[in-house]
């Protein structure tokens, strides 16, 4: 270790517990603060923000980045100046200006799209994401693309990613999913479904989706379960992690899938090298990475047959009354209905990837200044009536659900197909490691899977780019063929098509 090594990770501590503070108000913000505390909130995320950009980009660390270099480093300690390098350059383009401007008003427009939403009234939000993507753009002039504007904002999610890059993955899924949703439409199988729309009281939805949590490994001790109006996993350390999740009792599936989905990205954060915390070494390597946890749980986990064995007998005790007469496979099959949704995240497997590929082509659109924002509700109804054969009734079930746009979050949409991909590469070859896997889950052991993943891709850190932990881990570069394979196998046994 040297001089200039430790007095660049000093600094890199003191940016990172800023960044923790600074999580820890969002998460207030969403869960706690009250709406009247928005402008005085946005000011104090502005400041923070503020802070530690300034000292990110800072004279002295850039001395001590460029001097390190030259230190005899191990190999952590060459991870840590090679993360902290990349992100110093791309931050030492922003002014602190755009940073603070970015942080108070994605605050104020985070309580505007609350109440957009809850009032059904795009026009009062509208004027926020013009905001929001004219600072976008002005951050993306700033680090510079290669070919387009959007490429410097995905970069921020997902490093090495660019928008073609992405544009061939929906290329990749769009014929096959199409054609397994087209034989799937015309199958004779169609899950019965009615109980999942009956009573089921809340407390008792959060009693069992903690359960399962815990069961999955979530440690309660070091986290958090709490309400938000948008599901999410936030953290301030591996030993603090908040998940929000949101109820209805006569949606249980959401609530409780909500949860097994942000307990995925929770075991991602708790899973970290506590002794690399606050460095490189000790975070998480991406968003598409993250998702492909709380995807994989999700899904191809808290979604299976062997989930289900075992779980379906305590869910029929937590909900005697609504469950009276349903069956496993029943069960089994009404949580795997597919069916087109109004709604992302009460989308099924095979459609989801459409609902990201809509957000996906408008986010472009408008950084490409194809779209403006006043076309955002018609072109989300003419996207989803071309790829889902449906409208939406209101803009609270088409432009305005999703909370991403608020935070500036453009870009961060296409994780979760990343996610989706990465996620059944990683399954397929944990199930080779374990052989046993599918027995194991089917008996409510699902720790021998969280541990393998904490030894494979969560203690690494920032150990290896997404390309290269995707090689690391399953000795392939990523493909769509998993996922596609997955799909197949699943839901052509399920439709009998």
């Amino acid at each position: 270790m040297g001089k200039y090594y430790d007095q660049m990770m000093v600094i890199q501590q003191e940016v990172g517990d800023i960044h923790g503070a600074l999580a820890l108000m969002g998460w207030d913000q969403e869960v706690y603060m009250p709406r009247k505390g928005a402008a005085t909130r946005g000011r104090q995320l502005a400041t923070l923000s503020g802070m530690a950009h300034t000292r990110f980009i800072s004279e002295e660390m850039g001395h001590a980045i460029e001097r390190a270099g030259s230190e005899e480093l191990t190999l952590d300690q060459q991870v840590n100046l090679r993360e902290i390098s990349w992100s110093h350059k791309r931050a030492g383009k922003l002014p602190t200006s755009l940073v603070k401007a970015l942080a108070e008003t994605s605050s104020a427009a985070i309580e505007v799209w609350m109440q957009a939403r809850a009032d059904n009234d795009f026009p009062s939000f509208a004027p926020w994401v013009e905001k929001l993507v004219k600072l976008q753009k002005e951050s993306a002039e700033a680090i510079g693309y290669e070919n387009e504007p959007y490429d410097a904002l995905l970069e921020e999610y997902e490093p090495g990613a660019s928008t073609q890059d992405i544009s061939d993955v929906f290329e990749a899924l769009r014929g096959p999913t199409v054609d397994l949703v087209q034989r799937i439409r015309n199958s004779e199988v169609k899950p019965r479904t009615d109980f999942l729309k009956k009573t089921y009281p809340v407390e008792d939805q959060r009693r069992f989706g903690v359960m399962v949590s815990k069961q999955m490994g979530f440690d309660y001790e070091a986290g958090r379960l709490d309400i938000s109006p948008h599901p999410f996993c936030t953290h301030m350390g591996v030993q603090d992690v908040r998940l929000t999740t949101r109820y209805s009792e006569d949606l249980p599936a959401q609530s409780l899938y909500g949860i097994i989905h942000e307990t995925g990205h929770g075991l991602y954060e708790q899973g970290q090298d506590v002794n690399h915390e606050g460095t490189p070494r000790g975070q998480s390597v991406s968003l598409g990475i993250h998702e492909s946890q709380s995807r994989m749980w999700e899904n191809m986990v808290c979604r299976s047959r062997a989930f289900w064995r075992y779980f379906y007998p305590k869910f029929v005790e937590t909900f005697p009354d609504s469950m009276q007469g349903v069956t496993e496979e029943e069960l089994y099959a009404a949580v795997n209905e597919v069916t087109p949704s109004l709604i992302r995240v009460e989308a099924d497997e095979v459609t989801y990837n459409l609902h990201i590929l809509l957000r996906f082509e408008i986010e472009r659109g408008l950084f490409a200044d194809v779209y403006t924002v006043d076309d955002l509700p018609d072109i989300w109804h003419a996207k989803m009536k071309e790829y889902f054969g449906i409208e939406p009734p209101d803009d609270r079930s088409g432009v305005l659900q999703d909370i991403h746009w608020s935070h500036g979050g453009f870009g961060y949409f296409p994780t979760y197909t990343l996610g989706n991909l990465y996620g059944a590469q990683f399954y397929d070859t944990a199930k080779q490691a374990l052989p046993d896997l599918t027995e194991q889950i089917a008996h409510g052991e699902l720790l021998p899977l969280r541990e393998w993943l904490r030894e494979n891709i969560h203690q690494l850190g920032m150990a290896y780019r997404p390309k290269d932990l995707v090689k690391q881990v399953t000795g392939k570069a990523l493909s769509a063929d998993y996922f596609l394979a997955y799909m197949e196998e699943k839901f052509g046994a399920l439709y009998e098509v």
